[in-house]
């Protein structure tokens, strides 16, 4: 049995390089928004109005289900939260 490494969680469990890439991006943009709604001491309730969502979508959030967020929701989330969002591209190692 041959065994793998990998740089990356994503890199392990996605099947092409431009989904690991997607699932990095969304991982990063949402442990921001966790620190982000964290920092406002608010209810659920109350942080889901500030973002535009309601409770249980922002539950979802705060638990990590990626597969519920594309990368654009989460981009509308970020800047609704007040952060702003950079993409930075290089060359593939």
């Amino acid at each position: 049995m041959e065994v793998q490494t990998f740089d990356s969680v994503f890199d392990a469990s996605a099947d092409t390089p431009a989904e690991a890439a997607n699932m990095k991006a969304r991982s990063e943009l949402r442990s921001a928004l966790t620190v982000r709604v964290r920092s406002w001491s608010l209810p659920q309730e109350a942080a889901a109005g500030r973002l535009g969502i309601t409770r249980p979508r922002l539950n979802d959030l705060l638990q990590g289900k990626l597969a519920k967020f594309s990368l654009d929701a989460l981009v509308n989330l970020a800047t609704a939260s007040g952060l702003a969002v950079h993409i930075q591209i290089a060359e593939a190692a």
